[in-house]
């Protein structure tokens, strides 16, 4: 790797870093076009051309909170360009794929790009001044809804009108455009921990969440009683609880659980989990009602271009609200952002169910929702960072987007069997009801109101206090916080 810069401009740093987190989160949703089509496209089962998804899911679960480990240890530049770099090579790899397995390799290898968002957090909190932190994390969180609600209309228009692989090699110019700025203009940061990586600690965080997600993204498909399901749950139990017990033994863990336990970081996790879910409830709702035949009396019978057009401000809105929210965690702190942001959530899903007939309704509610994920998703890093020492930023960071990613992947299996459950035929095809979306919108609201209720445990900040911020030591570690 070249030499970082030796004087980092703020704006330069927050713009690259913004624009990496949106091209890894772009990648999550340029597939979604095609997806119906992979099993044609690659000559494959349906079943078998899935993996083109949940191969992404497994590998980014795996890669963020070993990735943030290694940031904290042996740079966060440095693995935040590793991140880039596999991206780009899992772009190149699907370009180039007209068959099942090297799709899937390329999928997997994009997964693995995931911890850019938590590194690119992590390197601001080291490098930025105090008063630009809370608004640059902010932002930086965001890029992940930003990228995600610009990527669907993007794909849309490139899967109707060019050659699929295009996909693939848009996201690898992009991503090969986010390597060079982080190059020239994001400086390497001093703050490290050093020490060995905790390779039995990664093996079974791996073993375990493999087993956990791959068990909520397949079930349905494999049936929810079936042995291997239920198989997969027990391991995933067992994994984790022996993966813990080690954690708590060695002097240098992948993850410190005694950190992880403080009140602060604790209930944010778990609040981040009730958002993840809410968050993605949205993405599987909306889409499919605009894109549904008017002939069910509920459809708007619109193309995937025109839902894609109609959920992109969402993502504008979050980045939009990124420096509102910034500015109410330093007045009020940021536990209370959050809390006004899982109430804004839960208000966006109330409005779907009664606002739900018009191209307009469904564009006003995923405008809302995105506001309200805009505020949680600035308030988060911020009460990490408030709680553990800067030595330990990306780590913690990286299994905070872990726990919304886990939110996610409830979101869509649970609402993955309403919607195949609760149904109406239609030309003698079993469609999802209307009541069916209304119940996974009753299911969002409440997570976003459980999210709302796990924040008020989380301890009260003085205003101003939201981000703890350190200047950069060499091998120095940070004081974590106070969390009470």
């Amino acid at each position: 790797m070249s030499d970082s810069p030796a004087a980092p401009r703020p704006n330069a740093v927050v713009a690259v870093l913004a624009l990496a987190g949106i091209v890894v989160s772009l990648m999550q949703t340029l597939v979604i076009p095609i997806v119906p089509e992979l099993p044609r496209l690659l000559d494959a089962p349906a079943s078998d051309a899935a993996w083109a998804v949940t191969a992404t899911l497994l590998a980014a679960a795996v890669a963020t909170p070993v990735v943030g480990r290694l940031g904290d240890m042996a740079g966060k530049r440095r693995m935040l360009l590793f991140s880039v770099c596999l991206l780009i090579v899992g772009s190149v790899v699907c370009g180039l794929s007209d068959t099942l397995v090297p799709m899937v390799v390329g999928r997997a290898l994009q997964g693995l790009s995931a911890a850019v968002i938590p590194l690119g957090i992590s390197i601001m909190r080291d490098e930025l001044p105090a008063e630009r932190l809370a608004g640059a994390t902010a932002l930086m969180s965001a890029s992940l809804g930003v990228g995600g609600a610009l990527g669907l209309p993007i794909a849309a228009l490139i899967a109707d009108n060019m050659d699929w692989h295009m996909l693939f090699w848009l996201s690898g110019a992009l991503g090969a455009v986010a390597l060079v700025l982080v190059l020239i203009l994001v400086p390497e940061s001093a703050v490290r921990t050093g020490g060995r990586f905790d390779v039995l600690g990664g093996l079974g965080m791996a073993a375990g969440l493999v087993c956990l997600l791959l068990a909520i993204s397949k079930g349905a498909d494999w049936g929810w009683g079936s042995g291997t399901t239920l198989g997969l749950f027990a391991a995933a139990v067992v994994v984790l609880l022996v993966w813990g017990w080690w954690e708590l033994r060695i002097p240098q863990p992948l993850v410190d659980l005694r950190t992880t336990a403080r009140r602060q970081v604790l209930f944010t996790n778990l609040a981040s989990i009730a958002v993840g879910f809410s968050m993605f409830a949205m993405s599987l709702v909306l889409p499919q009602l605009l894109q549904l035949p008017e002939a069910t009396g509920y459809g708007l019978g619109r193309s995937l271009l025109t839902a894609g057009l109609v959920m992109a401000p969402s993502g504008l809105v979050m980045m939009a609200f990124a420096p509102v929210s910034a500015k109410v965690s330093r007045t009020r702190g940021p536990k209370v952002t959050l809390m006004i942001g899982a109430l804004i959530v839960a208000s966006g899903y109330g409005l779907n169910v009664v606002l739900m007939s018009e191209v307009w309704h469904l564009a006003l509610v995923s405008c809302v929702i995105g506001a309200g994920i805009g505020f949680t998703y600035g308030a988060m890093p911020a009460l990490i960072m408030g709680a553990v020492p800067a030595s330990e930023t990306a780590a913690a960071n990286s299994l905070n987007t872990l726990m919304r990613s886990i939110g996610t992947s409830v979101a869509s299996a649970i609402a993955g069997v309403i919607l195949a459950q609760m149904t109406v035929s239609l030309g003698g095809f079993a469609l999802p009801s209307e009541n069916a979306f209304k119940v996974v919108m009753a299911i969002g609201a409440g997570a976003a109101l459980l999210a709302f209720v796990i924040a008020s445990f989380i301890p009260r900040h003085r205003a101003g206090t939201g981000v703890a911020h350190s200047a950069p030591a060499v091998g120095a570690e940070a004081p974590a916080a106070s969390a009470h």
